[in-house]
């Protein structure tokens, strides 16, 4: 292959066991030190310790993903300072001994958002679920975030309160638990926990929070390009405004901004297709095409996108991603690369969420929603095929 098929792996508690990621293709595993708390440095001997895990079973570590951003990097608190200079030594750390590429993203409070990360399709497998009348009943009556309604019109919140007073406690319970406490290194969120991040936002603009992450970029930047790494900034998941807070990295304009913030090859893109096709007036191929030379690590899936907004994951050739042009794409940008003797020419890229299909239905749930071991196989083949064929087809004298 040209690409370089890579697995995530959560480490030693993830019931995907290592010895079992080279059947599924992969050659390079995609992880992140997810036991160590957001903002606390990561040393050389925790960062060696994953990577001889990794190479005992015969793979790479070959990319970090992620190196969280702290809160108060984002928010510009008073701590901002001094876990900058944490994420600084982080980097100089895994540019001594570790991956060389660092996925990171800017998103406040949550990460990536689903309300149902079970939700069945008609074939019986389950994938990851964004419900907008869902979202809106944690919002609106679990969270109760203040001002929660003027971000929905009057029947919109009344749909919502019917269905909340129609649910039971245990499906409260449930949806609450899936938006706020699925992320591996920051489990047992409570809702108190999320008032309180969100009390760190009041009064939050679009502008403010680019002020940070560019105030966060020309420090952290210069530092990756000194040790010859290359960080990479994961879109926003879902790609438009959650908690009435603003998300900065979602379309091709964000692009484009984020790449001139800070004109450096260290400051690159994780281009997540997934992410960008839950919004429909996102071409996923143009704003690859548009930032090709700057992407380090490609995720690739895609979504299906209700009429309303709401979405699910869809199959690799499905939903709104045009993936044959997104992997030619792909091909295209790595030719390109080779043939200017760059050493960063080939790209690694992973299948990202899966169905749970098959034999994966039958085990006790995955505690990392979307990342069961058969699914993301068979987006890996799916990937690795078309590649393949484009190649072969296309290029034959490449090979």
């Amino acid at each position: 292959m040209f690409m370089e098929p890579t697995f995530r792996w959560y480490g030693p508690e993830d019931p995907v066991p290592l010895a079992h990621i080279p059947q599924t293709g992969a050659t390079g595993i995609v992880s992140s030190l997810h036991y160590i708390p957001y903002g606390v440095l990561w040393t050389q001997d925790a960062i060696l310790e994953r990577k001889k895990m990794i190479e005992d079973a015969g793979l790479t570590w070959s990319v970090v993903e992620s190196l969280p951003v702290h809160e108060d990097i984002k928010t510009g608190g008073r701590s901002c300072r001094r876990y900058i200079e944490l994420y600084k030594q982080s980097i100089r750390n895994l540019g001594k001994v570790g991956p060389k590429v660092i996925t990171y993203n800017f998103m406040p409070v949550l990460d990536w958002v689903r309300t149902d990360l079970h939700h069945r399709l008609p074939d019986g497998s389950t994938v990851l679920y964004f419900n907008r009348l869902e979202f809106a009943v944690f919002e609106l009556f679990i969270l109760r975030r203040m001002g929660a309604e003027d971000d929905y019109t009057p029947e919109e919140v009344k749909a919502a309160e019917e269905k909340y007073r129609s649910m039971t406690d245990h499906e409260r319970f449930v949806l609450r638990r899936s938006i706020i406490d699925n992320f591996p290194g920051f489990k047992g969120v409570t809702l108190e926990d999320i008032q309180a991040m969100l009390a760190k936002y009041e009064g939050f603009t679009r502008e403010r929070l680019a002020e940070n992450l560019y105030n966060f970029l020309s420090q952290v930047v210069p530092v990756a390009e000194e040790c010859g790494c290359r960080l990479v900034i994961h879109p926003d998941d879902p790609p438009r405004s959650i908690l009435g807070l603003p998300r900065i990295f979602s379309t091709i304009d964000d692009i484009a901004a984020l790449l001139k913030m800070v004109d450096s090859p260290a400051n690159g893109v994780c281009f997540c297709a997934g992410s960008f096709s839950a919004r429909t007036d996102n071409d996923v191929v143009k704003m690859f095409k548009s930032c090709a030379s700057r992407v380090g690590f490609v995720h690739l899936r895609s979504t299906q996108v209700e009429p309303n907004g709401d979405f699910y994951e869809a199959d690799h050739l499905g939903g709104r991603v045009d993936m044959y042009e997104l992997v030619k794409a792909i091909c295209e940008e790595q030719i390109r690369r080779r043939k200017e003797g760059r050493e960063d020419w080939r790209l690694p890229v992973r299948p990202d969420h899966g169905a749970d299909i098959m034999d994966d239905l039958l085990k006790p749930a995955n505690p990392n929603p979307g990342y069961g071991g058969i699914g993301r196989m068979r987006g890996l083949a799916t990937i690795r095929g078309l590649e393949t064929g484009i190649m072969r087809s296309c290029y034959p004298e490449e090979l």
